[in-house]
């Protein structure tokens, strides 16, 4: 058998995270924000607290706090790649955090999505390495439903056009080739992106609610990769920050 394919249903791993991390008094509710920018806007216009600092080999992994209609949220880059966000999650959730949404783009692989719109995630396709450790192999894992019913009762409320489906989630995007482009758009991928299989596998190892929304980003759906300037629109990027600020505290 190959070795990710090797799951060990055993609970507790020697390096227990709720054993090797000190639980904090943190906000139960926690926005997982991809968009750094965005983070560092909100923590300059908003007066974020520093709620920690974590140490990896790549620098400091810093978790915030703020005030939002009238309650506490933390909220915290992921890193990027299955490994590392999936790793934080774990941390954050063995400090007292219990209710996340993601925020965070992707590419398209279907050319009528335009840059910007929403996708909400309802399942990823486990193509990274991550969630192999924490769920029995299969093709998919699927989204908790209170996250998705929490972004989408949110979407709604406001307006938002937004769609429902299925992700791809890669450890490698330079291999990305048309064979298997083609292969995830037929069972039915919107989106491709690195994170949303492994983080969701944490949550539903550790029992947390967990949900994803995506913005349609660079487009592989054609013969040629298009690029379609998908991390300029600053708009789109903060108010989905909001967003999923908003749909995080309704859980």
């Amino acid at each position: 058998m190959h070795p990710i394919l090797e799951f060990d249903p055993t609970r507790e791993a020697l390096i227990e995270p709720s054993k090797v991390v000190r639980p904090r008094d943190v906000p139960e509710h926690c926005v997982i924000c991809f968009f750094k920018e965005v983070i560092e806007k909100v923590v300059e216009e908003h007066n974020a607290k520093i709620l920690l600092e974590s140490k990896w080999e790549d620098g400091k992994h810093v978790v915030y706090e703020i005030e939002f209609k009238g309650k506490p949220l933390a909220f915290f880059h992921p890193g990027i790649g299955s490994a590392l966000s999936s790793s934080l999650l774990e941390e954050n959730i063995a400090r007292g955090c219990k209710k996340f949404i993601a925020c965070g783009g992707s590419g398209v692989l279907v050319k009528e999505l335009a840059v910007g719109h929403l996708v909400v995630v309802t399942s990823a396709v486990r193509d990274e390495g991550a969630s192999y450790h924490y769920l029995p192999p299969s093709r998919e894992v699927i989204a908790h439903p209170a996250g998705v019913n929490a972004l989408v009762n949110t979407l709604t409320a406001r307006g938002v056009p937004h769609l429902l489906g299925k992700t791809w989630t890669t450890d490698a995007p330079y291999r990305e080739t048309p064979n298997k482009i083609a292969a995830r758009k037929n069972e039915g991928c919107l989106t491709v992106e690195m994170e949303a299989a492994g983080m969701m596998a944490v949550a539903q190892f550790r029992d947390v609610i967990f949900g994803q929304i995506l913005y349609g980003g660079d487009d592989l759906s054609g013969s040629k990769w298009d690029n379609r300037g998908w991390q300029s629109r600053s708009e789109i990027r903060e108010s989905l920050f909001w967003l999923s600020a908003e749909a995080c505290l309704s859980l």
